[in-house]
């Protein structure tokens, strides 16, 4: 859960700071500087909480099943979107005028590391369960829009920021979905699990029944 509300909660500032990039891309002043750090800060330090809150849980007993893929006791992903959007969010609201001019290419980086996160997310759950097609087209166009973005960001028509905005927004919502979907992949997984659980229990005590 705590997973969930944290890619959600990283979803919401993406969409949030995706909006005003495209409301106010000709008005990129200092206060809109501060209120992307401020967002992109709140987002990380949360991503990061969750990550240890993670990663100190007691229950990390490995479970696999017949086909040897691991259905329990996997490690966290390492928050590297939360702890870059810690550091950038901190010195954007401490420093905003120093990275006005260079604002575009630092969101275009955020959009990189959300990407590859998302990859590294599904991934994880292939492991779990098919993954379709589609769900990988998202994450490869933000990448790509990205790098577009920090090699030749005059590539994007003559409104890279506004581009970067609304890939943000895309991003933000294709993260509340894949989130939603993994959280309930893992919950059925969860449930199976404790079905089958359930189930060899009361064989054994059928079984033990019996031999009285």
């Amino acid at each position: 859960m705590k997973v969930l509300q944290s890619s959600l909660l990283r979803a919401i500032c993406a969409i949030v700071v995706g909006a005003l990039l495209v409301k106010y891309r000709e008005q990129t002043v200092t206060w809109m500087t501060i209120a992307i750090g401020v967002l992109f800060f709140i987002s990380g330090v949360f991503s990061c909480a969750s990550y240890l809150i993670a990663r100190s849980r007691k229950d990390d007993v490995q479970v696999f099943d017949a086909q040897g893929r691991q259905l329990r006791g996997m490690r966290p992903a390492f928050p590297i979107v939360g702890l870059g959007s810690l550091i950038l969010g901190l010195i954007l609201a401490i420093m905003p005028g120093t990275f006005i001019s260079s604002l575009m290419y630092i969101l275009a980086a955020i959009l990189i590391l959300g990407a590859v996160t998302q990859f590294m997310n599904l991934i994880a759950a292939s492991r779990l369960a098919r993954v379709g097609v589609y769900f990988w087209i998202m994450p490869t166009l933000t990448l790509l829009i990205g790098l577009i973005a920090v090699i030749s960001p005059s590539s994007i028509a003559s409104a890279p920021l506004f581009v970067i905005g609304w890939a943000m927004m895309v991003y933000g919502v294709v993260e509340v979905i894949n989130a939603v979907k993994i959280h309930l992949l893992h919950r059925t997984i969860e449930r199976a699990l404790q079905n089958q659980i359930q189930q060899q229990q009361n064989n054994e005590t059928n079984t033990n029944e019996s031999k009285d």
